[in-house]
């Protein structure tokens, strides 16, 4: 008689019906996962570690915690302009908690819902609490965006307004104080950040190249600068605030925070001059706004020019885990 296993009775019940799409031949339940890539696409693989009190609160919504482990997976997907596929799950927790994980799931759920990507399999041990995805994507051969091939010329652009999680973590921790009004807007930025896949998939046609901002737009545009060996000019005036910051901090914490901040998952991209006006009015019409926040330039480095018109350089840092 088989001997019942805790570990493989919490994956039936929580986890297996997350399993399923048309690309999934053999998912949750097995030693392996067995998929199916179209000929004509290219596998793209992303991972993400979160530990509690490191990237989330240990006390968080577990729902909340699990949107985002898997949201910032697709977010790596969308800048690479990668269609989610399925994904795999390693979750370590403290103890078996029948209504943590009943939340957790339903947190995984509703992305899974949304984007169809099949949860295939992964791994549960005791421990401190820390989830680690493994998220793939398709795209055509070929038609992937990259961090390496920003233009002399191209604008630069991201999706959304910048810097609302760093606001929020620091409302969290009691350093700044946000009106009521704005506080569940501001802090659902930080737990629930949304993943740009539609932009991303509309994309491929007309950028050159793309980024997600997970650690500040000043680092992460950086990365494009170094592989691309191009340097940026911003305007300070044109990088997208949400009415909720301009409401609850001065001009410039505010750009401090979209300069420096992490964790807003929105896309950060380049396009050629000559597609630029295409590429608005296809996103236009995909109902996925975009703002133009500066130019790539020969000049290497990355600069800023100021409401007043000064132009100064701005510091690559960002959120480090090492630091």
């Amino acid at each position: 008689m088989p001997v019942p296993s805790p570990e493989f009775d919490l994956i039936a019940q929580y986890f297996s019906k997350l399993g399923h799409n048309e690309l999934v031949q053999l998912g949750v339940g097995d030693d392996a996962a067995i998929t199916t890539v179209p000929v004509d696409c290219e596998l793209v693989t992303t991972v993400d570690t979160l530990i509690a009190g490191v990237h989330f609160f240990a006390d968080a919504e577990p729902a909340s915690i699990a949107y985002k482990a898997l949201a910032v997976n697709l977010s790596d997907l969308a800048a690479m302009a990668a269609k989610p596929t399925w994904f795999t799950l390693s979750l370590t927790l403290p103890e078996i908690d029948k209504v943590w994980l009943a939340e957790f799931s339903r947190g995984l759920s509703e992305l899974v819902l949304e984007h169809g990507i099949a949860l295939i399999g992964g791994d549960t041990v005791r421990g401190p609490l820390s989830i680690t995805i493994q998220a793939c994507g398709l795209v055509k051969q070929g038609q992937a965006l990259r961090r390496d091939g920003a233009k002399v010329g191209d604008g630069i652009f991201v999706t959304g307004p910048l810097g609302d999680a760093c606001l929020a973590l620091a409302f969290i921790k009691g350093e700044n104080s946000i009106d009521s009004v704005n506080q569940p807007t501001i802090c659902e930025k930080l737990h629930r950040p949304i993943p740009r896949v539609k932009a991303g998939l509309n994309l491929s046609h007309f950028a050159n190249s793309a980024i997600d901002v997970s650690d500040g737009l000043a680092a992460d545009l950086s990365h494009i600068l170094t592989k691309s060996d191009v340097g940026a000019e911003l305007l300070l005036k044109s990088i997208p605030l949400s009415n909720a910051m301009q409401d609850s901090v001065g001009e410039e914490d505010s750009h401090k925070m979209a300069l420096y901040g992490g964790d807003d998952y929105e896309l950060c991209f380049t396009v050629p001059k000559n597609k630029s006006d295409a590429m608005l009015t296809h996103l236009e019409a995909e109902n996925c706004p975009v703002y133009q926040i500066g130019t790539i330039t020969e000049e290497k480095g990355l600069w800023c020019v100021g409401a007043s018109g000064e132009r100064e350089s701005l510091e690559s840092r960002g959120y480090d885990h090492f630091s």
